[in-house]
């Protein structure tokens, strides 16, 4: 079917399972956002700065397991955006970045561009250290094949692409992009794998499944908690894949975050004799604090396509395959799996003591038994130390890459995609640097109930360097800020206050709920601080967990 080269990118988008677009137009890109505003092909929201473009449609690509889209325009926009597509390459999001670009003719004057920076392909080279596939769209004919190639790598990687759309391209007449066969690996090595999976499993004593984020990202949750009944194994998620198995049947244990967790958990996982990594990023945050090191003898480790049956690598076979075939050679049961009920910390005292971020955790938990769950974005720092203490539900939050700003535009794209009131939890620092965004609530109708622990200073890092005073920030008082911007907000420091003010933030729906929680600067978590007692015991000093908050 002929059609516009940008409404073949579009309707390609969408039936390869993009939902929506986020963007900030600029003038290399205006003529694609005209054609994006006037088809209507996909939904289309434009926030503040181009980070929290990358943010939110990363949200929706985790949320969802499927395409997020990102629409800038050329240099100033899409290098405004790098370290969002970092982090989306580094933690495994399937995001698209569509940049529009200069057009063809335009490649031939003499003069410097605006936005160029070295080259007119600088840009292009930049976003290969990070994408997994690229394409320019430079020539209508060839345009579908290398759309098709690209989505079909982001979605079997997935891994952030990078798409350049010259300006005088959009409305070239071009074919529909086509729906490529999914790439498949080699039937008898995948057999084989398994069956000495499998047969692993069958002769070890204390078999463990702990399942990452690549479970999330392919869409296996039920696939893999049915593995999990089959084999009657109990399942952890890493650190990253906190969130996992929320709405599925399995003996879920909990979250492995080593010395920084639940003992139990910490010792079903290191004491493993045959541990079955589904999906897991083999990193210091999933991995920096544990008590021992994992033995890679004892070790399957499925991810990026590559399965290591301890020292015996199959290359070319995908997660996704790899949970097909297990099941295909298991024989189904009615077992009924009993998760483990994990003791998160409830009850929270309602009088006028200081609040402290546990209590906090202990007020959403019992939030979500008088309302139900509700799916969290998170920031770095206490905050999502802090989220490993409330119940398990879904879950969004940069636990590898761990970049600041993260949480409240992720929050946005989590409402977009999933119809769901969020809540977001994010410190002072990192709503400096993206809270803003919350000013486009109005427009699109999100109601998310925002939870912002304010220390007055960069926590995490005053917790491993508290002698230095640039890690003090200034109070800025952002509950005030929040009318003009179009929603409520409150500040509390009691834990009355605090219970008094989700109450409130539950019953008011429209608009943005922020509360301000003021907390003591040295206040941490209990998870936190087992943390940096565990970083502390690993190395014989305190150091930073992360190489930088930022």
């Amino acid at each position: 079917m002929m059609m516009t080269l940008a409404e073949a990118l579009l309707d390609g988008l969408k039936r390869h399972g993009a939902r929506e677009l986020f963007g900030i137009p600029g003038d290399f890109a205006l003529p694609f956002f005209k054609v994006i505003e006037q088809s209507g092909i996909l939904p289309f929201y434009t926030l503040s700065h181009e980070p929290g473009v990358g943010f939110a449609a990363d949200a929706t690509a985790r949320y969802r397991g499927s395409l997020g889209v990102a629409v800038v325009t050329y240099g100033a926009g899409a290098f405004n955006m790098v370290n969002s597509v970092a982090c989306a390459y580094s933690e495994k999001s399937p995001l698209v970045v569509i940049s529009g670009a200069p057009g063809i003719a335009e490649l031939q004057g003499d003069l410097l561009l605006h936005h160029q920076v070295k080259s007119l392909a600088s840009q292009h080279q930049v976003f290969k250290e990070f994408t997994c596939d690229q394409a320019v769209l430079d020539d209508p004919r060839t345009a579908p094949d290398k759309i098709a190639r690209v989505l079909r790598n982001c979605l079997e990687q997935s891994r952030p692409v990078y798409i350049e759309f010259p300006r005088d391209r959009v409305n070239s007449p071009c074919d529909a992009v086509p729906l490529l066969e999914p790439s498949v690996g080699d039937p008898r090595a995948l057999a084989a794998c398994a069956g000495e999976i499998l047969a692993r499993l069958a002769a070890a004593q204390r078999p463990v499944i702990l399942a990452g984020v690549e479970v999330r990202r392919y869409g296996l949750e039920e696939k893999v908690a049915e593995l999990s009944r089959r084999l009657r194994l109990p399942v952890a998620t890493s650190f990253m894949g906190r969130g996992l198995f929320s709405h599925a049947d399995c003996q879920l244990i909990g979250s492995y975050i080593g010395m920084a967790g639940d003992p139990t958990v910490s010792e079903t996982v290191e004491e493993s004799d045959q541990l079955l990594m589904l999906g897991v990023i083999v990193c210091d945050t999933n991995f920096g604090v544990s008590a021992r090191r994992l033995d890679i003898r004892h070790t399957v480790n499925a991810a990026d396509r590559e399965v290591a049956v301890g020292y015996h690598l199959y290359r070319a076979l995908s997660l996704a395959e790899l949970v097909d075939e297990l099941l295909r050679q298991t024989a189904s049961n009615t077992h009924h799996a009993t998760p483990l009920k994990p003791d998160y910390p409830r009850g929270l005292v309602v009088d006028d003591a200081a609040i402290v971020p546990t209590d906090i955790a202990r007020a959403v938990n019992d939030l979500f038994d008088r309302y139900g769950p509700m799916p969290i974005a998170s920031d770095i720092g206490d905050c999502l130390f802090t989220a490993m203490e409330m119940d398990n539900t879904q879950l969004v939050a940069p636990g590898y890459y761990a970049t600041m700003g993260f949480g409240v535009p992720a929050g946005l794209g989590l409402q977009a995609a999933s119809g769901e009131r969020p809540i977001i939890l994010v410190g002072d620092g990192a709503f400096q640097m993206t809270g803003w965004e919350l000013g486009n609530c109005r427009r699109y109708g999100w109601d998310p109930i925002v939870l912002l622990f304010n220390n007055s200073c960069w926590g995490m890092l005053a917790t491993f360097q508290p002698e230095s005073s640039f890690n003090h920030l200034d109070d800025w008082r952002f509950a005030e800020m929040c009318g003009p911007l179009g929603g409520d907000g409150v500040r509390v420091g009691s834990r009355a206050e605090l219970q008094a003010a989700l109450e409130r933030a539950v019953a008011a729906r429209g608009r943005f709920q922020l509360i301000e929680i003021m907390l003591a600067t040295d206040a941490r978590s209990a998870t936190l601080q087992r943390f940096i007692e565990a970083q502390g015991r690993r190395s014989g000093m305190v150091t930073t967990p992360y190489p930088s908050s930022r």
